[in-house]
């Protein structure tokens, strides 16, 4: 599956994209058959509206699409992607008022909109295909439309056929495409190489634990990507129940998101040194399942009482985060599927994050605004730090009372991340209901966001 834009020399049909006030005006210009078609079809350019007018001899004339009022759409993300999908097949050249950011986005929604995953069964993807619009950088929009799409093929795969194996595959021909370095460690070699919680997580499972590393570039500040690769989560001896296992494919994420981003850094050519990290584990159960109870300890040497081997996510973190402290990037960024608490406190849509550093929640934030990919800034609320204190250890894994889960594990993730500048984001990588560029299932959350604030937080 390739999200492209057609040829510039093809063959294309009108496709003017209108507001409700932008309709009235048009339509009035309009020869007598058009005005009298658009009227009958009861054509009012509502938000994700569409209708193909014809010529007398039954050719297209061109297509209209609905851009609805501003109200409409401060409610709804990617209205031009909601008109694509009604369109018969054909190619489309977009005449509209739009400039600037605004197109890039809903050139960008229109090619998203066309993501199918046909893995498994045929799926028909959207028939319409659009001519890149002017002033529009079509190559970037591309290479941002296949990161996308590479980790919603990641995250809608079943653990069946996405365990650490496969993963680390993924991750192997990513690296080759672009021409970076790539390394795994692999079972008993992480606790040879000081990573006993990685280890300890994905010991149960017959697809044996291991950290994934990736390297890119050779000038440039230093980004450091850690993406949660638990490619399955039974919820191990604290075993989930089974309709809350339903979506537990997903929680390699974080690892899925970090991936798409690292092909859209590396397809646009960044000029920065690009490092992933990815523990890719099964959290799983058997005789030598870690346990509720055990004092484990992690790579930096801090100790962790395991209270709920539900929470193995930020165990695996920890380890992987102190392994990229020690190369002292600019910016470390974690991105994991972490906590339920997130999904309570924001949803579905948004991808709550945490960063103490005003420059970095500044670009991102206008970032988020740009490419239409909103995030949620969480604090690291200092005073709940002595709730991941059990005493016994020097952190809990799982503090009891349920309340901040997602405050209180950011919290236990920064305890990993040095000195270095870090930024966690609690994602959830799924959507629910489809929507407009947006199909059920797996999906791509801040990766867009990040590659719009990246230049600025790090003066590329």
């Amino acid at each position: 599956m390739s999200l492209t834009f057609a040829p510039a020399d093809a063959d294309a049909t009108p496709l003017y994209l209108l507001s409700p006030d932008g309709f009235e005006d048009w339509l009035p210009r309009q020869s007598e058959a058009a005005k009298t078609w658009i009227t009958h079809a009861g054509f009012g350019a509502g938000l994700g509206e569409a209708l193909s007018v014809p010529r007398p001899d039954g050719r297209m004339l061109c297509a209209l699409a609905g851009y609805g009022t501003e109200a409409a759409r401060k409610r709804a993300r990617f209205g031009l992607a909601a008109a694509a999908a009604k369109l018969p097949a054909g190619t489309y050249r977009l005449v509209s008022d739009l400039t600037g950011e605004a197109l890039e986005a809903e050139a960008l929604g229109w090619l998203l909109g066309q993501y199918v995953f046909d893995r498994y069964a045929q799926a028909k993807a959207p028939a319409a295909r659009l001519v890149a619009p002017e002033g529009v950088d079509a190559a970037r929009i591309e290479a941002i439309a296949k990161g996308e799409a590479l980790t919603r093929d990641l995250i809608n795969t079943p653990a069946n056929d996405m365990g650490p194996v496969a993963l680390e595959a993924a991750g192997a021909r990513l690296a080759e495409a672009h021409g970076a370095q790539f390394h795994v460690i692999r079972g008993k070699a992480l606790l040879e190489e000081n990573f006993p919680l990685i280890h300890t997580v994905g010991r149960a499972s017959d697809e044996p634990p291991r950290l994934i590393e990736m390297r890119w570039g050779d000038s440039g500040p230093k980004l450091t990507l850690v993406g949660k690769g638990v490619c399955f989560d039974t919820g191990g001896l604290n075993l989930k129940p089974g309709a809350s296992m339903a979506l537990m494919k997903k929680d390699m994420g974080g690892a899925a998101t970090v991936l798409g981003l690292a092909e859209m850094i590396m397809a646009l050519g960044l000029k920065l040194q690009l490092r992933v990290l990815i523990p890719a584990v099964e959290n799983a159960v058997s005789g030598n399942a870690f346990r509720p109870g055990d004092i484990l300890t992690s790579r930096q040497g801090l100790t962790v009482e395991i209270n709920n081997t539900d929470a193995e996510g930020r165990l695996v973190l920890a380890d992987a985060l102190s392994f990229g402290a020690e190369d002292a990037p600019d910016l470390m960024i974690s991105m994991a599927t972490l906590t339920g608490a997130a999904r309570v406190a924001v949803g579905p849509d948004l991808a709550p994050y945490f960063s103490d550093d005003a420059a970095f929640v500044s670009a991102l934030e206008a970032g988020a605004a740009r490419a239409q990919d909103p995030v949620w800034r969480l604090p690291f609320w200092e005073p709940y730090e002595e709730v991941i204190e059990p005493g016994i250890a020097d952190l809990d894994n799982a503090p009891s009372g349920g309340f901040a889960g997602t405050i209180t594990a950011a919290l236990f993730l920064r305890r990993f991340a040095g000195a270095t500048n870090y930024a966690h984001f609690d994602v959830y990588g799924w959507n629910p209901a489809a929507k407009p560029a947006r199909p059920k299932g797996g999906v791509g959350m801040a990766a867009r966001a990040l590659l719009e604030a990246l230049p600025v937080m790090l003066k590329l």
